[in-house]
């Protein structure tokens, strides 16, 4: 059984089709979860008032959005700690993601990176220090207590690896109308059992009083194989079938939860 980090990142480098010219609607889920991150970052600020941040942003990718977060946080700590009137903090920024993700094209942008924000916030003001850190956030990447804060964005609807029990699953290559209850199930386990490893593993790493803020895809429907979330599988996999003739063997990590699922 294959796992997502031995064979998932999304396109690298700057071109046509790379992720990072072709992310403007995470961009967009990014600014609408703005204002929970700020109030999230303010919360951690004014409770703790540390002198040094850790954050880390899980699932980062590449291309502007890696870096759009980090620094719409920093603004906001910035601006509290001009507020109360607190000296500049150091920053350590870890962003995390597959090892096949393309970690260079985040590091060749860092130089214009650290010059906005020094423009923005005043040379030498806030001392940032990023590092990349590759692996799977479903076990450990940190320290035991070294966060203070964690961000992540459309990152957790991917599964750690395909789950069992879908040789009946036939002709699709996900959850669809036509999946049988047993890939249902399969599929609401692997989430179950990730989705707890992770929230077990960011326990250790963060600090007493730290926060996290976590984006993913949802849906409304209580039905796993409504609409709302299989048709664009199923219309892939209506193509995959035209192609070839057989994708048995083909799933996607993926699935989409109801909010329920979260507090079971």
């Amino acid at each position: 059984m294959e796992v997502v980090d031995q064979v998932l990142h999304m396109n690298g480098g700057t071109g046509h089709t790379s992720y990072a010219n072709n992310s403007l609607y995470q961009r967009k889920g990014i600014s609408m979860t703005k204002p929970v991150a700020d109030d999230a970052i303010t919360n951690l600020y004014s409770s703790i008032s540390p002198k040094s941040l850790v954050i880390a942003d899980l699932g980062c990718s590449s291309g502007s959005n890696s870096l759009f977060v980090i620094s719409e946080l920093i603004k906001v700590v910035d601006e509290l700690r001009q507020k109360f009137g607190h000296p500049s903090l150091e920053y350590q920024v870890f962003l995390n993601d597959l090892p096949g993700n393309d970690f260079n094209t985040i590091f060749k942008s860092l130089p214009s990176f650290q010059e906005k924000m020094s423009n923005q916030l005043g040379v030498g003001v806030c001392p940032i220090f990023i590092s990349g850190v590759p692996g799977s956030f479903y076990g450990r990447l940190f320290p035991s207590k070294s966060l203070h804060f964690v961000h992540s964005s459309y990152s957790l609807h991917w599964l750690s690896q395909v789950p069992e029990q879908l040789e009946n699953n036939k002709g699709n290559i996900c959850v669809a109308c036509t999946s049988p209850p047993i890939v249902l199930r399969a599929y609401h386990a692997q989430f179950q059992k990730d989705f707890s490893m992770f929230l077990r593993c960011r326990a250790e790493e963060l600090v007493v009083g730290g926060r996290m803020v976590l984006t993913f895809l949802g849906r409304r429907s209580e039905d796993p194989s409504s609409k709302e979330c299989c048709y664009i599988w199923e219309l892939l996999a209506l193509a995959l079938n035209d192609l070839v003739s057989k994708v048995t063997s083909f799933h996607f990590y993926m699935i989409r939860v109801h909010y329920d699922a979260l507090l079971a």
